[in-house]
């Protein structure tokens, strides 16, 4: 019997008058347990800001040799 069984066999013996009790108490669980994962990499290569001129990826070669500046 897996851990799901179980958790369902227990919920299934349970006095309907505690199911909204036990529902908060594991949409609470399940919320910290989102909370704490590690965030993706994805989500954190979107939180880059660049903040350069509007040319800076054409001309990028430029910028790195010191040709053009950053006014």
């Amino acid at each position: 019997m897996s851990t799901k069984e179980k958790i369902q066999a227990e919920i299934d013996n349970l006095d309907e008058k505690y199911l909204d009790e036990l529902y908060l108490l594991i949409k609470n669980f399940t919320q910290s347990k989102q909370s704490l994962q590690k965030p993706s990499f994805m989500s954190k290569l979107k939180q880059i800001k660049i903040d350069a001129p509007e040319d800076f990826a054409a001309n990028l070669d430029l910028y790195v040799s010191g040709k053009k500046g950053v006014e």
